[in-house]
C-alpha cells in the first residue's frame, strides 16, 4: 500500500471509529401550537382554501455523549397559557417551557452547551435567551436580518438579545457544519423560507438517521403541491430545498420530521422517552 493510500485509509478508520463512539439521543419538546385559521396562506398553489389547521412547535434536545444541544427555542414564555384570539389568522400558544421539559429528563439548563436555530422567526427563537452560556449556531444570512431596517417577517432581534448585544458567542453557519466532526450531528444549508435557513440530520444507531426540516415546509403535503408560502423568502430557493431534504430522506432511509406537522410527532418516541 503506498504512502498516501495509507494516510487516507487511516484517516477513514478513524472517522468511522469517531462516528460509532459517541451515543447520540434526541427528545421532542413540545414548544407550543399556532391555531391557523387560513392555511391557504401557507401555499401559493391555491392548496388548502377554506382550510384550518393547528401546527405544532417542536423543538429538540440532542446529547451527544455529554454534549448537549437544543435545536429551536419554540415560542415565547410569556405566551404560557395564552388564550387565543379568536379574531387572529395566526393564533399561538404555550402549555409548557423548556426548562419545565429538561427537568423532566435530569438536564440542567446550563448543560446546553450549543442552541442551533433553523431561522430566525419568532416562533422557533422565543426561548433562546433562557440559554444565554450557549453558543448561537444560525445561518450567517439569517442573523444579519436582526439588524435590518425594516425588520423583515416575523423577525424580533429582542429574542436574541445575549447574543445580539455581543455578551454570548454566536456561530455563524454559512453551508453545512458537521458539529461534533463525526458525522453524528449535521446542520444542513436549506435555504428560502428565510435566506439563512437550516435543517438537521441527526444519525441515531438504533432509530436511524432522522431529519428535522426547519420551516423548509411546514406540513407534509407542501412536499407533493410545491405551495411555498407567499411570506417565504426565495420561492426557488424554497422548492430545491424541498427536493435536497427529500433526497437526502431517501438516499439514507431517514425518517423526514416536518417540526410544525402535528402528525409528524408520533416519528420519536413520545416525551419524555427519547430516540436513540
Amino acid at each position: 500500500m503506498s504512502p498516501l493510500a495509507t494516510i487516507l485509509f487511516s484517516t477513514a478508520a478513524l472517522m468511522t471509529s469517531a462516528a460509532h463512539s459517541a451515543e447520540v439521543e434526541l427528545w421532542r419538546l413540545d414548544c407550543g401550537e399556532i391555531e391557523v385559521r387560513d392555511l391557504s396562506l401557507f401555499s401559493d398553489t391555491y392548496n388548502h382554501v377554506g382550510e384550518k389547521r393547528t401546527l405544532t412547535d417542536s423543538c429538540y434536545v440532542i446529547r451527544h455523549d455529554q454534549d448537549y444541544m437544543l435545536w429551536d427555542a419554540g415560542l415565547p414564555a410569556g405566551l404560557l397559557g395564552a388564550t387565543l384570539d379568536p379574531s387572529a389568522v395566526l393564533a399561538p400558544t404555550l402549555a409548557k417551557d423548556i426548562l419545565t421539559q429538561l427537568a423532566q429528563i435530569d438536564v440542567k439548563p446550563e448543560q446546553i452547551s450549543r442552541l442551533g436555530i433553523s431561522h430566525n422567526h419568532f416562533d422557533h427563537v422565543g426561548q433562546a435567551a433562557t440559554f444565554p452560556q450557549a453558543t448561537l449556531m444560525i445561518g450567517a444570512a439569517d442573523l444579519a436580518q436582526f439588524k435590518a431596517d425594516p425588520l423583515p417577517f416575523a423577525v424580533n432581534p429582542a429574542l436574541l438579545k445575549p447574543w445580539l448585544a455581543g455578551g454570548s458567542k454566536v456561530d455563524a453557519i454559512s453551508g453545512d457544519r458537521d458539529i461534533f466532526g463525526d458525522g453524528t450531528v449535521t446542520i444542513l444549508s436549506t435555504p428560502g423560507h428565510t435566506p439563512g435557513e437550516t435543517s438537521l440530520l441527526i444519525r441515531l444507531a438504533k432509530t436511524g438517521p432522522v431529519l428535522l426540516s426547519g420551516d423548509v415546509a411546514h406540513f407534509e403535503e407542501q412536499f407533493e403541491s410545491r405551495g411555498v408560502p407567499g411570506f417565504n423568502f426565495d420561492r426557488a430557493e424554497t422548492l430545491a430545498s424541498m427536493e435536497r431534504l427529500m433526497g437526502i430522506a431517501k438516499a439514507l432511509g431517514a425518517t423526514l420530521i416536518v417540526q410544525h406537522d402535528t402528525r409528524d410527532i408520533a416519528k420519536l418516541p413520545a416525551f419524555p422517552k427519547s430516540a436513540r
